[in-house]
């Protein structure tokens, strides 16, 4: 079982981290980095005796019309027998296309093909890891014309076909529901609360195009904004907590600042039942 809060673990803070008592959190580690053997998996794996992790992949491409890519699976299977989190979970998104990597995630139009892309390549991760993986709603900019699904519909369906959980990013939420003229409660009426395994708050940046419009952009950069806790309160009424991380993965802050964000989410879902944050089934 997971403590309530955690922050992600990033490799400014890993001799901090080593050598310092800190308060209970658990530690999410991208997986990507973390592959190969380095000084830097050692470390990680001597953490692994004071922390909890959780996993959090970026590259498996799950909305890949060419399916997995074999050999990443195989990398990413080694890496959760020698972590053995307690959760592992990968983004609603696709980046490799015959062959070809891209660096970043990707958006995929909520269609009925790309829904069975989507829960063909879960299910494969998911048999060959032999655990369940939690999927990401991610940050939206725009729409595509032959969706037929909302994003939370396509979540809901994507959990009743492959199994997979679901990890609610509540900053995500606030930016897609901004810049698509959504209202965030309508999305969250639509989605599967029971299959929620954890959730992530972020900080985002405000960008005012040429033609005054204002959009946000989830960059990860900067304290966890009001707009997002305000939702997460109505997050944890809705669904009740489960483990909460903090992302920050641009300049990076001190050790401090994630451990002080991580205490005020821990706070909140205090607040919201009684330390109950055992996983979602």
């Amino acid at each position: 079982m997971l403590p309530p809060a955690g922050i992600g673990l990033r490799s400014q803070h890993l001799d901090e981290l080593m050598r310092t008592p800190i308060r209970p959190v658990f530690l999410e580690v991208h997986a990507e980095n973390y592959v190969r053997p380095s000084p830097s998996l050692e470390k990680v794996l001597r953490l692994r005796h004071d922390f909890e992790f959780s996993l959090h992949a970026v590259g498996l491409s799950l909305g890949s019309a060419d399916g997995i890519e074999e050999a990443h699976l195989e990398h990413i299977a080694r890496l959760v027998d020698r972590l053995q989190p307690a959760l592992v979970s990968e983004h609603l998104s696709w980046s490799s296309f015959e062959g070809r990597f891209f660096n970043d995630l990707l958006p995929l139009p909520y269609a009925e093909e790309a829904l069975e892309i989507v829960a063909r390549n879960v299910g494969r991760v998911q048999d060959r890891l032999g655990r369940q993986i939690s999927i990401e709603n991610p940050s939206a900019y725009l729409g595509f014309r032959n969706s037929t699904f909302t994003e939370a519909e396509f979540l809901d369906e994507l959990v009743h076909r492959s199994g997979c959980g679901l990890l609610l990013d509540v900053n995500n939420v606030v930016v897609t529901a901004h810049n698509l003229g959504l209202d965030p409660a309508d999305w969250l009426n639509e989605l599967p609360g029971d299959a929620i395994t954890q959730f992530h708050l972020a900080g985002h940046a405000k960008s005012v195009l040429d033609d005054g419009t204002t959009i946000l952009i989830d960059d990860h950069g900067s304290r966890v904004r009001g707009v997002v806790w305000s939702l997460f309160e109505q997050v944890l009424q809705r669904f009740g907590p489960r483990p909460t991380l903090i992302e920050w993965d641009t300049d990076i802050p001190p050790l401090a600042v994630l451990l002080e964000e991580a205490a005020r989410a821990d706070r909140m879902l205090d607040r919201a039942d009684p330390r109950d944050v055992a996983l979602a089934a």
